[in-house]
């Protein structure tokens, strides 16, 4: 046997050997994970939770099918909202969502950049329709901790000094977001939820009485609310007092 022909089955073995580790290694994983999720630490058939998804999104289980997990909605978004699920979301994994209160949608993107992005339609390029666009509907979860319910302003940065939420300021440039702590806010009644939603009339300040004196205002959700998730990502309250509920529809729209 020559040397080439020695040389040539020597790296044959090896590569045969490195190939049997990899599928052991596979294999181990693949039992791991099977394992977990049959005690319930990975939810593979069931659904852990509602995820609020990107605009254009379609229904849940088709959504799941048809995202290819490619990260495309994740790479054009403006104000870096949308990210990729982790394990523990089981057949979800790898697929886009959005945390309303780390970094709401702020619809400033016009085109909707991550709908023209995906390439297999589970955002859904018809979105001509409201509800297409739709990614849920806000509700005041905490009333009790809304400044505008309280009679209150709000004076400095929404989030904190040390916040890195981005969002794009129409008086600013609407075409650079920047961070919310570099545009301070000096209310006489707070109505941060208002004045920066991206869809308008969602949201309004209504009076709690008829009592002209009485400087108290509640929020207001109204059916052209898209679920962006921005309200609940500037309340300066802690928890949030406006939240986003994830696949929401509007109730005259339930059982449609």
């Amino acid at each position: 046997m020559s040397f080439f022909d020695r040389l040539f089955e020597r790296d044959g073995k090896k590569l045969k050997s490195e190939e049997r580790r990899r599928l052991l290694r596979s294999a181990v994983a693949a039992g791991v994970f099977t394992g977990l999720s049959m005690l319930g630490f990975i939810p593979i058939v069931r659904r852990w939770r509602e995820r609020l998804r990107p605009p254009g999104a379609i229904a849940e289980h088709e959504f799941l099918a048809a995202c290819i997990k490619c990260g495309q909605c994740v790479q054009v978004c403006p104000v870096q909202a949308i990210h990729l699920a982790d394990i523990d979301e089981g057949y979800g994994i790898g697929t886009p969502f959005l945390d309303a209160r780390k970094q709401g949608c702020d619809f400033s993107c016009d085109a909707v950049q991550c709908v023209l992005a995906c390439p297999t339609g589970a955002l859904s390029h018809d979105i001509s329709a409201k509800e297409q666009v739709r990614m849920g509907v806000a509700r005041l979860a905490g009333p009790d901790r809304c400044l505008a319910r309280q009679g209150r302003g709000f004076k400095g940065a929404a989030r904190g000094e040390h916040s890195n939420i981005l969002h794009r300021y129409m008086s600013v440039n609407r075409w650079k977001p920047i961070e919310l702590a570099e545009h301070p806010y000096d209310l006489e009644l707070c109505d941060l939820c208002v004045r920066e939603c991206p869809i308008n009339g969602a949201i309004t300040l209504e009076k709690l009485t008829d009592d002209a004196s009485d400087k108290r205002r509640t929020p207001v959700v109204h059916q052209s609310c898209v679920g962006c998730g921005f309200c609940e990502t500037i309340c300066p309250a802690e928890p949030a007092a406006i939240v986003v509920d994830a696949r929401a529809v509007w109730p005259a729209q339930q059982g449609a």
